[in-house]
């Protein structure tokens, strides 16, 4: 059978009830495209569009937009060179680019989280999923340990850490994200019962600010933070073990990148 980018994206989409305002969509390419090769990633790079030209795919789902901006809006970068030289590589390969984003966070449960929680080995500890965040519930843990650990099976460099390093927890609230406001989170702690949350990322001077006042008042919460691209990565690799299972006669890449930023 001849599959067609308009298949994938139908597969991808199925049984998700219509999102409003979405900003998935088919972003280059054409629908009756057959599909040759996919590749997937969290956010498509200069590196990963280059992988996938490479390998010899021409349909690339991505979590994330092309050109810095979650909206995608490009008219600032017209005159600039990087994003010229982008836009050059992506027209002249004639690759197809899918993003898909809102619909992958709004599958039950969301997509995304469940490649992390899978990731992590967490899965049989999950008590309850909400809208945007997911209750685990695990042995007793220091939080020193819980981070080494995180580090471990995620294969990244570096968390951020709140909180008391000897504290030991056991309900813990994950987001994946830019999820971790303190609008969000906050409430969580006393909701839940919380020790810790898990979060990608958020502004530092809510939740973090939030735990270091507890601290202070011998109240022992705490905090992980993972980085944005480091908590949403793994969903972007468990969906492409999905499309390889969903359409075996199409090699199906998933392309990783390096972490953004170093330590130095």
């Amino acid at each position: 059978m001849r599959i067609t980018v308009q298949h994938v994206v139908d597969q991808l989409v199925k049984g998700v009830e219509k999102v409003p305002n979405t900003v998935d969509s088919l972003k280059y390419g054409e629908t009756n495209m057959e599909v040759k090769g996919i590749s997937v990633s969290f956010m498509p790079t200069y590196y990963v569009i280059e992988q996938t030209i490479l390998r010899r795919a021409n349909l690339l789902i991505t979590h994330e937009g092309l050109f810095y901006s979650h909206s995608d809006h490009m008219v600032m970068f017209q005159n600039d060179s990087v994003y010229q030289e982008k836009l050059r590589l992506i027209r002249e390969s004639g690759i197809a680019v899918y993003r898909f984003h809102d619909y992958l966070h709004r599958q039950k449960p969301d997509g995304i989280m469940l490649g992390l929680l899978r990731a992590l080995g967490w899965e049989k500890y999950v008590s309850n999923h909400r809208l945007h965040t997911t209750i685990i519930s695990i042995p007793p843990t220091t939080l020193s340990d819980i981070a080494e650990y995180v580090k471990r099976q995620l294969q990244i460099p570096f968390v951020r850490v709140t909180g008391d390093l000897s504290m030991y927890c056991t309900r813990i609230g994950v987001l994946v994200g830019y999820r971790g406001s303190g609008e969000l989170c906050i409430p969580l702690f006393e909701q839940e019962k919380l020790d810790l949350i898990i979060y990608g990322e958020g502004p530092e001077w809510e939740v973090p600010e939030y735990v270091r006042d507890s601290l202070q008042q011998d109240k022992r919460k705490s905090l992980i933070v993972l980085g944005h691209s480091e908590s949403e990565e793994p969903g972007m690799k468990y969906l492409a073990e999905q499309l390889q299972s969903t359409f075996p006669n199409i090699p199906v890449h998933f392309i990783d990148e390096r972490p953004v930023f170093q330590i130095v």
